[in-house]
């Protein structure tokens, strides 16, 4: 996202409303706050904050788009983003400064530390300004993504520790026949509690198998630069590899330009990336990447945004989504799979 998004507020003008259709149960809003924090029930505008993991981030942007997308079309809400910065402690004192200001109706959530923000959660729960959590459940159980917390009404999310042993699956069946087969990891950053939840979602399924070699673990920090060096570090140890299994494309991206510097020809590779952007998907349709987990981050936002007035307004809330249901193909995509969706881009630019 650019920097002129950061902090500033985006009033959209009405175009009518759209009904967005969702497959989990709905509740009423009374049911997932307690009798206490219940929000109460407004007419009229309404503002909405969303806090987003890094407003620098192209994921975080695309959030951000399909919830003011979502807003044109209620024609009276008033969306506002803030820049985590990727710093757990930035969002934390976020969301308790939007909770005590008053200014604000309600939160969409795209959390950094996912664990840790939710000491901050009672505090607009307080407010009465519900907050709805994109991409990862707020709580300490990192699967569960029924909320969790007192003021979280809506998780917007998949399971990422079945996404990424889906992943992982795909490095499994090309490794049948190689012994060994080197594997370097990519991933965001370990102390992320979601980072390590993939990671050790990776290994469980690597692990058992006698042939595969997981050679190195890299963090990338979902940063090209990063990852290009981390890669490149990768490399002078590990000169020969079979597989790069990276959680995000950004890393990918990264990887790709130290891979091919050092004269790697990636259509001979297993390489992955994961949230679906739409260089990713070209790469996969070219066939120098075999694989990538897709998310559908403007869809999420749409979502989020909608269930954030759902609650506001007294309406029903849908209090989980399965993200993974949100766009036109599976969550892992290959080659014969965008084949057979020839129109799908991707949802999101980096």
């Amino acid at each position: 996202m650019t920097s002129s998004l950061q902090l500033r507020s985006l009033t959209v003008a009405a175009t009518g409303a759209l009904v967005l259709s969702l497959s989990a149960c709905n509740s009423d809003v009374s049911q997932v706050y307690s009798s206490s924090t219940a929000p109460s029930q407004k007419t009229g505008p309404l503002r909405v904050a969303l806090l987003a993991s890094s407003s620098q981030n192209g994921f975080n942007k695309a959030v951000y788009d399909g919830a003011v997308a979502r807003a044109k079309e209620y024609g009276d809400v008033e969306v506002t983003v803030f820049d985590g910065k990727f710093d757990s402690q930035t969002q934390f004192n976020q969301v308790q400064n939007v909770a005590g200001q008053g200014t604000y109706d309600g939160i969409v959530l795209v959390p950094n530390d996912n664990v840790g923000i939710a000491a901050a959660i009672p505090a607009a729960a307080r407010a009465k300004v519900p907050v709805v959590t994109t991409l990862f459940p707020v709580g300490p159980k990192l699967t569960e993504l029924t909320p969790q917390v007192d003021g979280i009404v809506s998780t917007v999310a998949a399971n990422t520790e079945e996404n990424s042993k889906k992943l992982a699956e795909g490095v499994v069946k090309y490794c049948e026949d190689k012994d060994p087969c080197r594997v370097a990891i990519l991933i965001g950053q370990l102390q992320f509690p979601f980072d390590n939840l993939r990671n050790k979602a990776y290994r469980s399924v690597l692990d058992g198998h006698a042939n595969i070699k997981v050679v190195a673990t890299g963090q990338g920090n979902y940063d090209r630069d990063t990852s290009l060096k981390a890669t490149q570090n990768i490399l002078q140890a590990n000169p020969k590899l079979d597989v790069l299994l990276s959680n995000a494309d950004q890393q990918t991206i990264g990887a790709q330009v130290a891979l091919e510097s050092a004269g790697v020809d990636l259509s001979e590779m297993y390489v992955t990336g994961g949230g679906g952007n739409q260089e990713a998907i070209k790469q996969v349709r070219a066939g120098k990447w075999a694989a990538d987990q897709v998310d559908f981050p403007n869809s999420m936002g749409r979502a989020a945004l909608e269930q954030v007035v759902n609650a506001v307004r007294g309406r029903q809330v849908t209090p989980v989504i399965d993200a993974n249901t949100l766009g036109p193909v599976p969550v892992i995509v290959t080659k014969e799979v965008l084949g057979e969706h020839p129109d799908f881009k991707g949802e999101w630019a980096d």
